[in-house]
């Protein structure tokens, strides 16, 4: 606290704050120096490139915005200053234009740097080095934003805007009340649940298709966890097809999918219901961790195999095609579990749960999470989510039998079946109170 206090007392003196704009704008000049020597190579050999000063320059153009802002609190004399700057910006800007230079990046940091003197002045400590950072991130991210470029799909780019706008602009003008009796969500609660649904397969789909898409079966089914495990599975099992030996890496992969499933679920509850995490924090730690730390170990000592371009994450979960399918899912199970509920009992959301189990749980666990339905308290919703995550398990296991060489999965298979059961077994103790 003495630390913090001490801190504090250095940044509101202007000797302290004068020397910190002088160092940093100082600094920026050195980083964007730098940056235009890198860039020598890429003009033409006739071309000679054209520069607004040197290091000091920078570090000049930090104090006087500091300076100015200091000497007259009402800013007058800053605006002044300021728009002698951006004259001058202009003219040589105009001139880089007149030998068919067009980068505007000089001009840019230079007016950025001169924002320094104010940020020191009127905003906390941490404004002004976080505006600093930020130039020198970007000057620095050059080579990263076109690799991007390179990969990224412009239809892509146009599915995101659209979410966000969604997400943003139409998510908060949704109802709070819910729909109906037999749908006891409101439309607020169903956006929020596919936005969050949505972004963590995102996450899961970006990573596996543009940064690390040639990585082996383990990260495969780490990413394919947070997207779907059970199409990961799928498609891992599938790969032995074609094999002539036994991968453990493969196998690795199939149960580590299975152990990203539980910390996914436990990431949707801390989400979308929190009050939950004090009944099933300790059961989707521990499975989650269990599969994990065995994916480790038959992957551990084993050769790398590196897995081709997965058939998972074909459908950006980002589509508004994929999220309006899912919402539609989401409130049918809503619906379902409402009436199973209703008629049924906690028995009868048991069964449901298991059944659920052999499809896509995610808008079945979604729709325990968002709904409130009478009866039904945190430790039947617990034991429910557990019971769908252990069928769930149950049916990868057939899968990895099925669409794999059964002598070559064997081992997923066998340890996806015993993590079915131990979740199916804390599940149904769980929902009958034993726990």
């Amino acid at each position: 606290m003495h630390d913090e206090t001490l801190f504090a007392h250095l940044m509101s003196q202007v000797w302290f704050q004068f020397g910190l704009v002088t160092l940093l704008g100082f600094m920026t000049g050195l980083e964007l120096h730098g940056f235009l020597e890198e860039r020598k190579g890429e003009l033409n050999k006739n071309e000679k490139p054209v520069r607004f000063g040197t290091s000091r320059t920078y570090t000049f153009i930090a104090i006087l915005g500091y300076v100015s802002t200091v000497l007259d609190h009402s800013l007058h004399l800053y605006m002044c200053t300021f728009a002698g700057l951006l004259v001058f910006m202009a003219i040589f800007y105009f001139h880089k234009l007149n030998i068919r230079q067009s980068s505007a990046l000089q001009p840019l940091v230079a007016l950025v740097v001169y924002l320094y003197g104010p940020a020191a002045a009127l905003q906390p400590a941490w404004f002004l080095v976080l505006l600093f950072v930020s130039v020198v991130f970007v000057l620095n991210a050059r080579p990263l934003a076109h690799q991007i470029l390179e990969m990224a799909d412009r239809q892509e780019m146009l599915t995101i805007a659209k979410f966000l706008f969604i997400s943003g602009v139409i998510l908060p003008l949704l109802p709070r009340t819910p729909v109906s009796s037999y749908i006891p969500a409101s439309p607020f609660k169903i956006g929020i649940a596919v936005l969050v649904i949505s972004s963590i397969s995102y996450t899961g789909y970006i990573l596996k298709k543009y940064f690390l898409k040639r990585q082996g079966y383990l990260v495969a089914g780490l990413l394919g966890g947070l997207y779907s495990s059970t199409a990961t599975t799928l498609v891992l099992a599938r790969k032995t097809k074609g094999s002539s030996t036994s991968s453990p890496s493969l196998n690795a992969g199939i149960i580590a999918a299975s152990g990203v499933m539980y910390l996914r679920l436990f990431m949707l509850v801390a989400f979308l219901n929190a009050s939950l995490l004090k009944h099933i924090s300790i059961p989707l730690l521990v499975l989650g961790a269990a599969g994990l730390g065995a994916a480790w170990f038959w992957s551990h000592n084993t050769k790398t195999v590196r897995s081709q371009d997965a058939e998972m994450g074909k459908s950006n979960p980002l589509e508004l095609g994929v999220a309006l399918l899912f919402a539609f899912l989401f409130v049918f199970m809503i619906a379902i579990t409402r009436l199973v509920i209703l008629h049924f009992g906690k028995s009868g959301l048991d069964i449901l749960s298991f059944a659920v189990g052999f499809t896509d749980i995610d808008p079945f666990i979604l729709s325990l999470l968002n709904g409130h339905y009478q009866g039904v308290g945190p430790v039947q919703v617990t034991g429910a989510i557990l019971i769908a995550a252990g069928s769930n398990n149950i049916l990868k296991a057939g899968y990895a039998v099925v669409f794999g060489k059964r002598k070559f999965t064997m081992q997923a298979t066998l340890f996806l079946i015993l993590l079915g059961i131990i979740s199916l077994g804390w599940g149904f103790s769980m929902s009958r109170g034993l726990f």
